[in-house]
């Protein structure tokens, strides 16, 4: 009688993967030899940020000259206070001291100006708003001294750095280059300067002040 044989499993013999397993492994290794990870972050972060350019052709100075007294204020771009080139009316024979109160008086006015189609596209902004005038010495100030509407204190660090960089680089300023700025009437004056840092930072750095004595 012939006894039947039991098939004999070979010993370290394992079952052979199944499909979906296989494929994962082959993604693996052609992963792993590409060099790249594989990740459940998304790395789509959008476009790059565009840069402001902050930049204007120059304008025609002989132009400029014909509708008044060519000037430079500062307005706000990339965070920065940047020159643009203005005008500003003086009648002739005007004297030196009431000149000063006009030169500053049309340079608030250009400050408080809506930028240019072309300045809005470069990103320029002024944070000057509009109906501020400015008035020369009081009885008791001293030379120079240029009195706003509003409280210098009042405004905010921009306006304020806008107004003080932009009168100091004009006939408005004293010979160094300070501006003696108070309010209305006989509210306390202070000397104000317009430094690089300011130029950098005019929403954060307000002008670096001294109050003036004895007003």
């Amino acid at each position: 009688m012939t006894t039947p044989v039991t098939p004999v499993r070979r010993r370290g013999a394992r079952r052979r993967p199944t499909a979906p397993l296989l494929s994962a492994l082959l993604l693996a290794v052609l992963l792993t030899g590409c060099g790249i990870r594989s990740t459940q972050v998304p790395t789509d972060f959008g476009p790059a940020p565009s840069r402001v350019p902050c930049a204007l052709s120059g304008p025609d100075i002989s132009t400029q000259t014909s509708r008044g007294v060519p000037v430079q204020v500062f307005l706000l771009c990339s965070g920065q206070l940047v020159t643009v080139d203005r005008s500003v009316r003086i009648p002739s024979g005007t004297a030196e001291g009431a000149r000063r109160v006009l030169v500053a008086q049309g340079l608030l006015d250009e400050l408080a100006e809506t930028p240019s189609a072309p300045e809005q596209q470069a990103g320029y902004t002024t944070a000057v708003r509009g109906g501020m005038t400015v008035t020369g010495t009081g009885p008791k100030d001293p030379e120079d001294t240029l009195r706003l509407s509003t409280p210098p204190q009042e405004l905010t660090s921009a306006a304020l750095s806008q107004i003080i960089c932009t009168f100091s680089d004009s006939a408005a300023a004293q010979d160094d280059g300070s501006v003696v700025l108070g309010g209305p009437g006989t509210t306390p004056l202070r000397r104000y300067e317009c430094t690089t840092d300011v130029r950098a930072n005019p929403t954060t750095q307000s002008p670096p002040s001294t109050t003036i004595a004895g007003v």
